[in-house]
């Protein structure tokens, strides 16, 4: 089902294909409908895997999202849980 809020449908299917989240599917769509895909993809790709990240960080990542349950959840549920979100 089409969302309006979503400016390139196809772009935000492959990357929730791929396990972005909805929320970062839909920025970075949204940023290549509006900004053109080049110079979106230019910028992009800096952030470290998950699974080199300590539990700790993955942590306080959940944190500043608002991700509930992560006190008890292991480094992979959050992981899960931050692609998810």
């Amino acid at each position: 089902m089409p969302n309006s809020s979503i400016k390139n449908e196809k772009m935000y299917e492959d990357l929730r294909a791929d396990g972005a989240s909805k929320e970062k599917a839909a920025r970075i769509s949204n940023a290549a409908a509006a900004e053109g895909e080049q110079k979106v993809g230019a910028r992009g790709g800096r952030a470290g895997s998950y699974e080199d990240m300590t539990k700790d960080e993955l942590y306080e990542r959940a944190r500043k999202i608002g991700i509930e349950g992560r006190s008890d959840m292991s480094k992979d549920d959050l992981i899960q849980a931050l692609r998810d979100h």
